[in-house]
């Protein structure tokens, strides 16, 4: 696995800038309000063809008036025990604090490297700046700006020099994303899975605010678990910072390969519930709904059928994904899961033999034949598929425009059917012919 560079300091000292600079993302939450990276954000760096892994923590708290004061400080701790390097970033504009030293004072004992950097020195000129952090007694400090640019090149030459050799990792990760709206458990379920409390824990709706990646190993399988920010309604996405986590949400959905959609079944489906599901549907991913908090249900021989139908029939355009009911609290069901990431993932990346795929539509054609367009039949010529994750097919037929969107989803279900794709979303997209493509059926008329 590759290398493991921490970023750590204060609140509002440049620790997501520098991160965002290094990696060259906008995966932190940048904002000028203190404390805006409450979690562990990772992201993959390379400089000068060395490859690591970039970690931005949250800010270690000035004070203790944050909820999350406490749980924030024990984060960067297990932070700082994972790195390979670490990197204390100082603000140059703001000088030394009382937390500074606190920092140092961590830092100092440890057997990692450790580069010490004065950030928000934008030019030579500004170096001077620089004297007053000396009196915590380290002997070298890189002065730099992070969003300039400046001295950044010089830090990186010397972090990548000492850096341990990256070991390759083989094998497919399966990529989970794991949404919800705030405080439906999603950290919690995550937390049981890895067996630790890598992620913050809240009775308050929206502590994880960033997506935030872990990785996992299952039966001797990789899986990849993004834990988003909540997902709430538009009218109540207030804050600026509400808004950017809410898109990163989103943004970890195109990063999926399935989406675990955790719901609080005590407090029952509700149209967020739905909406979110609309999210993960649009953008192509497997879907699972995990009702969770089902410890809390009152139960009777027919209550699991009667969430299963109410969630069927809200969210009709996610027919065929699977639903289970989990505690996250109690570890009920929960690595049960896993069977059907399987199952789901093996249908979500399946191929289909053009032979096999021609065969179910000529099937499918010969038993319910289209609607005429403007008194003229539809032809479909030949179908194929183009890609995976989710399976997509293009058929070429002579009115693309006219098939009714009835029929296509004849067709869809015709192709989950015979083909056994009943767990996932597959796309169909119909495409004039081109060229003299011999059709899968007669052109005779009958």
């Amino acid at each position: 696995m590759k290398p493991i560079v921490v970023i750590v300091g204060r609140p509002n000292v440049g620790k997501s800038t520098f991160f965002n600079r290094v990696t060259g993302t906008r995966k932190a939450l940048v904002d000028d309000y203190p404390g805006v990276t409450r979690d562990r954000h990772y992201s993959d760096a390379v400089w000068n063809g060395v490859d690591f892994t970039l970690v931005d923590t949250g800010g270690f708290p000035d004070n203790d008036e944050d909820d999350f004061a406490h749980k924030i400080r024990s984060q960067i701790l297990q932070a700082i025990e994972d790195a390979d390097v670490i990197i204390l970033l100082l603000d140059g504009k703001g000088g030394i604090s009382p937390f500074d030293e606190d920092v140092v004072r961590i830092l100092r004992p440890l057997s990692q490297p450790v580069f010490f950097a004065v950030n928000k020195i934008d030019g030579f000129e500004q170096e001077g700046r620089l004297y007053d952090f000396y009196n915590l007694g380290i002997e070298k400090l890189y002065p730099i700006s992070a969003e300039h640019r400046y001295g950044v090149s010089d830090l990186l030459d010397d972090l990548v020099e000492i850096l341990p050799k990256t070991v390759t990792e083989e094998g497919d990760v399966v990529r989970l994303a794991v949404v919800g709206k705030p405080n439906v458990g999603k950290s919690s379920l995550i937390n049981r899975i890895l067996g630790q409390k890598r992620l913050l824990v809240s009775d308050t709706p929206g502590t994880t605010r960033d997506a935030i990646d872990s990785v996992c190993d299952v039966k001797g399988k990789p899986y990849l678990l993004i834990d988003t920010a909540g997902i709430r309604r538009k009218a109540r996405v207030s804050k600026k910072l509400e808004k950017f986590s809410i898109i990163k949400a989103l943004r970890s959905l195109d990063r999926c390969d399935i989406a675990l959609i955790v719901i609080d079944a005590h407090q029952g489906i509700t149209e967020q519930d739905i909406n979110i599901a609309g999210y993960a549907f649009d953008r192509g991913c497997g879907c699972i709904f995990l009702l969770n908090k089902w410890d809390l249900v009152a139960k009777d021989s027919n209550t699991s059928k009667k969430y299963y139908d109410r969630l069927r029939m809200e969210a009709k355009f996610l027919s065929f994904a699977p639903i289970m009911t989990i505690s996250a609290l109690t570890g009920l069901r929960v690595f049960k899961i896993f069977d059907l990431v399987e199952e789901v993932y093996n249908q979500y990346v399946s191929r289909i033999g053009t032979g096999q795929l021609n065969s179910i539509f000529e099937q499918a054609i010969s038993e319910n034949q289209p609607s005429l367009h403007r008194g003229r039949r539809l032809k479909f010529y030949y179908a194929t598929q183009v890609s995976v994750g989710p399976p997509t097919f293009v058929c070429f037929v002579n009115y693309p425009d006219a098939v009714h969107f009835s029929y296509r989803r004849y067709l869809l279900n015709q192709i989950r059917d015979k083909a056994g794709l009943d767990k996932i979303p597959i796309r169909i997209i119909f495409r004039k012919r081109t060229g003299k493509e011999r059709g899968v059926r007669s052109r005779k008329r009958t």
